[in-house]
């Protein structure tokens, strides 16, 4: 019996922890091509720029490959590469510090310059690798142009013929949109291919990358539904109706740094049958933060990126309400928002910690380690999103028994079953996006809490054991890599 061909797949990403992240795609990025090698099937790499604040622990571990130099449309850029192995995957660093050596990852005027220039030096550096790739496998705007350029000039030349282009969607509403003009000047694209990359007068990537890729992925199965629709596409219904066919939907994993048996940020471990232990990490939390040291108050938490499609204005709205209504902090509970972003959010969130001072807690950061301190002392955890292509947090809540409290959107729906809906419930859903609503359904968890003690617990440990594994992900990306490469 022939043995199964092993599909090459290089993913070309902006970011991979542990080298350099601001989130999900940095986790999605490392994780699922260290589960997609355990499988053996697929032999999957990553390569990403080289920035200045990658720790020097890490750049201590890479090895110089070569360098070559890399033509952007008029430019000719010195281009070096390194490489590095790091739980199982290989790493390929994309090395030019007139681009990368920044503070930042991200937030510069000539960010689409800097990426155009990653995104070519991706498909320039494929001869000069260890291994030949089967399929790219670009994520997002800032790596759209992968498939792009792909289609636009490297198809046909040798070594480059065969190529397979996956064009993964982690957010709809992020399309790379630039001014028409800079079409030739940044991106070196060529006049007659311009049709294919505009979209309303402008240029947008992730538009050209869904019409010249092979195959589309996103975050979850109803997010793959959603942005064919007019109020989630962006705009790019009619271009993503017309590549149907492309499009498949396959729910992102976790991480196994997400357990609170193992996880080195508890204050005290815990499982699902030592259950009693995670009041041990609330207390603890309440102490740390200067709350009141309450074991029977619930205690809610969100955890998000702040900006407004993450339902942020809902929270705000229920917060605002006055007599005869009251708010959602005149019931008896406590509350914890943790993240980062927009400007007016943060600050009126640390308004309101100063206004209610036993209450509430804003932790304006970003820290993985205090994230799952907040979990494995909440109750409850809010996400009351807008969109939201698949969530991450709504699984870290379910494994630290922090009872998800959603709205029906996106991965949301894949991930998160009523428990109005008998023994298969992990979490609590509202449909409409509605502070009222969504108030009514905070009140149902906070009133299981306080008086169905036993069915409380029934439903934490039933979250705690929903397998949100990275293993069944890697096991659909398999089948698709095969059908894709047959």
């Amino acid at each position: 019996m022939a043995k199964a061909k092993i599909n090459n797949v290089l993913f070309v990403t902006t970011e991979a922890e542990p080298f350099a992240s601001t989130g999900g795609i940095g986790e999605i990025c490392s994780s699922l091509p260290r589960a997609l090698n355990k499988t053996k099937k697929t032999d999957a790499r990553v390569m990403m720029p080289l920035y200045e604040d990658i720790a020097n622990r890490y750049k201590s571990e890479m090895t110089f490959v070569c360098n070559i130099t890399v033509g952007l449309a008029w430019r000719n850029q010195y281009c070096g590469l390194y490489r590095a192995e790091r739980d199982g995957v290989v790493y390929y660093f994309v090395d030019n510090e007139y681009y990368f050596k920044r503070s930042k990852i991200y937030g510069y005027y000539d960010d689409a310059e800097r990426f155009a220039f990653f995104s070519r030096a991706a498909l320039e550096l494929i001869p000069h690798l260890d291994f030949k790739p089967d399929i790219l496998q670009a994520n997002d705007h800032l790596t759209a142009l992968v498939p792009i350029y792909y289609a636009f000039d490297y198809k046909t030349r040798a070594g480059y013929k065969n190529i397979k282009n996956v064009f993964t969607i982690h957010n709809i509403n992020y399309q790379g949109v630039y001014p028409a003009i800079i079409a030739g000047d940044v991106f070196g694209i060529a006049d007659e291919n311009v049709p294919i990359v505009e979209f309303n007068g402008n240029i947008n990537l992730v538009k050209g990358a869904i019409v010249t890729c092979d195959k589309i992925t996103t975050m979850s199965p109803q997010y793959a539904r959603e942005i064919r629709l007019p109020e989630f596409s962006g705009g790019l219904d009619g271009i993503l109706i017309e590549n149907r066919s492309k499009i498949v939907g396959i729910l992102n994993g976790i991480a196994e740094e997400y357990d609170p048996a193992t996880s080195e940020a508890l204050f005290v471990n815990y499982t699902a049958d030592s259950f009693e232990k995670k009041a041990e990490n609330k207390r603890e939390l309440q102490r740390m933060l200067s709350l009141p040291e309450d074991p029977d108050v619930p205690l809610l938490c969100m955890i998000a990126h702040m900006v407004p499609h993450k339902g942020f204005d809902l929270l705000r709205k229920s917060i605002n309400k006055g007599s005869p209504e009251g708010n959602i902090l005149d019931t008896n509970i406590q509350l914890i928002v943790l993240g980062q972003g927009d400007a007016d959010i943060e600050g009126y969130f640390t308004y309101i910690q100063n206004m209610y001072s036993r209450r509430v807690r804003a932790l304006i950061t970003y820290n993985k380690d205090l994230l799952k301190k907040v979990l494995a002392a909440a109750d409850m955890c809010l996400m009351p999103s807008r969109t939201e292509p698949c969530g991450l947090t709504q699984m870290y809540a379910c494994k630290f028994g922090a009872v998800p409290i959603v709205r029906a959107t996106g991965g949301l729906i894949d991930s998160i079953i009523d428990c109005d809906k008998g023994d298969t419930g992990n979490g609590f859903m509202f449909e409409e996006y509605d502070s009222d609503i969504m108030d009514k359904t905070i009140t149902r968890a906070v009133s299981m809490y306080y008086y169905h003690k036993a069915e409380w617990r029934a439903l934490a440990k039933r979250a705690m054991a929903c397998d949100f594994s990275w293993d069944k992900a890697a096991l659909e990306y398999n089948v698709l890599y095969r059908v894709l490469s047959a």
